[in-house]
C-alpha cells in the first residue's frame, strides 16, 4: 500500500483479532517512528513494544479508553525526554507508526498519555526512567473490525489565504 492510500484509508480500530503480528512487522513500523519529524533533530523519542499478554491486561486496565489494548497484538508505548517540544516530536513519531501500521494491513489506535492521570504509573510499569514523559500508547494488531469513515469533508477544513 503507497503512503497516500494508508493515509486516506487509516481508521481508530479498537477491536482485534488477538493473532500476533511478526517481529519484523513491528520493527519496520517502529522504524518509521524513529524517523519522524523532530525539532533540532533531537529525537527524543524512545518505544517500549509490548507483546507479552499479561503486560497488555495491565496497561488496558490502566489506561481509561485503552481497554481494548488487551485484545492487541502489541502496544507501543511512545516515551519523550522532557525536551522544549517533546509533545509535538513524540506526536509526530507516534502519527508515522499508526501510518506505518496500516501500511502494514494492520490497525491501530492512538491512546492519550501525556497529561493523564496514569502517565507515571505506565512509564514506571514500562520501567522507563525518570525525565520522560509518556506521550502515546498505541494498540496494533489484525483488525477485527473496519471502521467507517467518519471525517469532515475538504471543502470543510480547507481555507485559502484566509479563514
Amino acid at each position: 500500500m503507497d503512503c497516500i492510500e494508508a493515509l486516506k484509508t487509516r481508521r481508530s480500530v479498537r477491536a482485534y483479532t488477538g493473532e500476533p503480528v511478526s517481529r519484523e512487522v513491528i520493527e519496520d513500523i517502529i522504524d518509521c517512528g524513529r524517523l519522524a519529524a523532530t525539532a533540532n533533530n533531537i529525537q527524543p523519542w524512545e518505544f517500549v513494544v509490548v507483546t507479552e499478554r499479561p503486560m497488555l491486561r495491565a496497561i488496558a486496565e490502566v489506561a481509561e479508553f485503552g481497554r481494548f489494548i488487551a485484545q492487541a497484538a502489541a502496544c507501543v508505548v511512545v516515551l519523550c525526554k522532557e525536551t522544549k517540544y517533546y509533545l509535538e516530536d513524540g506526536s509526530n513519531a507516534s502519527q508515522n507508526i499508526l501510518v506505518a501500521a496500516r501500511a502494514h494491513g494492520l490497525g491501530s489506535c492512538w491512546v492519550a498519555g501525556d497529561k493523564k492521570p496514569y502517565a507515571e504509573k505506565i512509564r514506571k510499569m514500562v520501567g522507563a526512567p525518570e525525565g520522560y514523559k509518556l506521550i502515546s500508547l498505541l494498540a496494533i494488531g489484525h483488525p477485527a473490525e473496519q471502521p467507517p469513515k467518519d471525517k469532515r469533508p475538504l471543502s470543510g477544513v480547507l481555507h485559502w489565504e484566509k479563514f
